[in-house]
């Protein structure tokens, strides 16, 4: 059966676009993964991603997770509360182009409503502008969560590209 799913690409140009979000409590803290660990990488994209028709990855042989996150390219960091796993982003820099896109962005089920995605994504946004860069953009469609575009609007992304696709 074919779906149609609605795709949104979004954007913020400068760190001076970013509405940040409330501050969590100290018992959150938000962490490169340095040494990168792949499982770590893998356990996030499949325990959010099932919910939301994440499948490329679910292929992947444990070489192809090692050599994606082992590229100077990629930075994962994951949101804990206290020693607890919450969420993860996954960063790729297209320094060529002088952007950083969200490549993946995800928060465990049972942190989910809870305000938590609008901090993680703040956060991630002012990671980004560390750089010399002059945009942070993600996609984002139909199957993610009910509040994800809302969250990336509210936080000062702005859609530069919409298209309907069939999966």
């Amino acid at each position: 059966m074919t779906e149609v799913v609605q795709r949104n690409y979004l954007e913020i140009k400068s760190l001076k676009e970013l509405k940040e979000s409330h501050r969590l409590s100290t018992e959150y803290s938000i962490n490169l993964i340095d040494p990168t660990n792949f499982q770590l990488n893998k356990f996030f994209y499949k325990n959010i991603g099932k919910d939301h028709k994440w499948v490329d990855r679910l292929i992947w042989t444990e070489q192809q997770w090692i050599d994606y996150i082992s590229s100077d390219k990629v930075k994962t960091y994951i949101l804990k509360k206290n020693e607890d796993l919450v969420g993860f982003f996954e960063l790729v820099s297209h320094l060529d182009t002088k952007e950083i896109e969200i490549a993946y962005f995800g928060i465990l089920k049972e942190y989910q409503n809870k305000k938590i995605g609008s901090f993680m994504l703040s956060e991630a946004i002012k990671i980004c502008f560390v750089e010399d860069i002059n945009r942070v953009w993600l996609h984002t469609c139909s199957l993610d969560h009910k509040n994800a575009l809302k969250n990336y609007l509210n936080r000062g992304m702005k859609i530069f590209r919409e298209e309907k696709v069939k999966i």
